[in-house]
């Protein structure tokens, strides 16, 4: 059971392999903080969160970065209509992205490194690429030589003679930028400073950096020279993915990345997300709204991570359907474990402690072979849902007839494989807190209830017996009567 992936840089399914054994570095390209996080991020950071939680799984050591992009014109705008500073702005909009990614259960990179924190790794790159050749100065502006890189393109299959056919109607000649520029396809590695903005020093003058260098320096400073996942939107491979390749691989010599890995588009009601058409969604909205978070990550995961998904009311109604059904199972254990002889705690401390040797099963097996498919989680789903719906039906047998059919510890094995690969896939539910309706009832005293309604339906007093099964009712206690005697369970 290899793990094959589709990379963008090959256009083809490659078995995976690392550049050192057992071990894997993941980039993720960020966002740029100006403004809270959309159902875009949300599907972004889902997919890779989830891709990581499954390398993690199979057995690797992951080293997952993940950076902001905290200057920007964008950023640069919002403080000034709001009187305020880039660094303020970035600062509480980062604050929101931990609140928003703590709410969908993200797990946190190893590290998030800023743009305006790697200064040194940026001013160093772009020194190296003067050095070679790769960049020149212009006016305070320091520029990449797009055609000193002979495999320029190769990510985004884009060739310059055809980009540049293509652009002759939208070039403008009186841009004091494309003045600058020795070749219209040239972009900034530095720009120089202007009035009113944060500005940096440097042997080219004060400035700021561009865009694209930023990821090569993170990249570079935090992970080396080579590593194996660089991951991204599909709006990222050009120009920004292309032009960091450029960047990085002129001065090391060295491929970038070994497996380049893009998430598809979301649209909402079938359109393209904008402020524009009014359909711009945060994830706070969202989940202000009172849509379960883990609804929108079953959203997520029941579409190929390469292709566009479609946010709709009724695509998050069918996923919240669907949670319910996964729910019920992964609080099985919960509900029904002690009546079934577990020790329940026990249970769910082993998956803690060692959460693949201890049920490697046909369904573990499944699951690998399905998801080892460039991250198939759609087809991973089909197996959790299978257990979820086997474990449900269980229990409403032992809830009707006070037993099983499958043995209790078979049980216990299918509601451990449940919740660990609910786990790999980020999808958890907890028991609920009981509160103050059950007014503290404990299961000797529900039994006892049980005996004094029992008494009374032998004296034939079925006005009593209905008043204590009405009053277990209203504190939470359904109560079963069958041939064996009467059963009960907490709702």
């Amino acid at each position: 059971m290899t793990l094959t992936l589709y990379n963008t840089l090959t256009r083809r399914q490659e078995p995976f392999e690392t550049v050192e054994p057992g071990k894997v570095k993941m980039y993720y390209c960020g966002v740029t903080v100006y403004d809270y996080c959309h159902l875009g991020h949300a599907r972004a950071c889902i997919v890779w969160d989830v891709v990581r939680r499954y390398l993690q799984f199979i057995g690797y050591e992951v080293r997952y970065i993940q950076n902001f992009t905290d200057i920007d014109d964008k950023i640069l705008n919002r403080a000034c209509v709001e009187h305020s500073s880039m660094e303020a702005v970035a600062d509480r909009f980062i604050k929101a992205y931990f609140e928003d990614m703590a709410r969908l259960g993200i797990k946190e990179a190893d590290e998030y490194p800023r743009a305006t924190h790697t200064m040194n790794g940026i001013l160093r790159l772009i020194h190296d690429l003067e050095n070679k050749g790769f960049a020149y100065p212009a006016d305070g502006d320091v520029y990449y030589a797009v055609r000193r890189f002979s495999e320029y393109g190769k990510l985004s299959g884009r060739r310059l003679e055809d980009m540049q056919a293509g652009a002759s109607d939208r070039v403008n000649v009186e841009d004091p930028e494309y003045q600058k520029k020795k070749d219209p396809f040239d972009f900034a590695l530095w720009k120089a400073a202007k009035p009113g903005e944060p500005a940096w020093k440097s042997p080219w003058g004060a400035g700021r950096p561009g865009w694209h260098i930023e990821c090569s320096a993170m990249v570079r400073d935090r992970l080396g020279d080579t590593i194996d996942i660089h991951a991204g939107g599909a709006d990222l491979i050009f120009p920004h993915h292309e032009n960091e390749i450029a960047q990085s691989e002129a001065v090391t010599g060295k491929p970038l990345a070994h497996y380049w890995l893009h998430n598809g588009m979301v649209k909402v009601d079938g359109e393209k997300m904008s402020k524009s058409l009014g359909n711009f969604i945060t994830i706070r909205e969202l989940l202000d709204r009172g849509v379960d978070p883990m609804a929108v990550r079953l959203l997520v995961l029941t579409a190929q991570y390469r292709t566009p998904i479609d946010f709709t009311d009724e695509a998050i109604a069918d996923k919240t359907n669907a949670w319910q059904t996964l729910k019920a199972g992964l609080l099985f254990g919960y509900q029904y474990g002690k009546q079934l002889g577990w020790e329940v705690e026990k249970a769910e401390n082993s998956l803690i402690e060692n959460p693949k040797s201890k049920i490697q099963n046909s369904y573990i097996e499944r699951f690998q072979q399905l998801v080892n498919d460039d991250f198939n989680f759609p087809g991973g789903l089909t197996v959790l849902f299978e257990l979820a719906k086997e474990l449900h039906r269980e229990g409403n047998i032992l809830v009707h007839q006070g037993k099983t059919e499958t043995p209790a510890l078979e049980l216990q094995r299918q509601w451990q494989t449940l919740v660990t690969l609910a786990g790999v896939l980020g999808l958890e539910a907890k028991p609920e807190i009981e509160t103050s309706t059950t007014e503290g009832l404990s299961d000797a005293e529900i039994e006892a209830k049980i005996q004094q309604r029992q008494a009374a339906r032998q004296a034939r007093d079925f006005a009593e017996s209905d008043r204590i099964r009405n009053e277990l009712q209203a504190q939470g206690i359904t109560l079963i009567d069958s041939r064996e005697g009467t059963r009960w369970h907490r709702n």
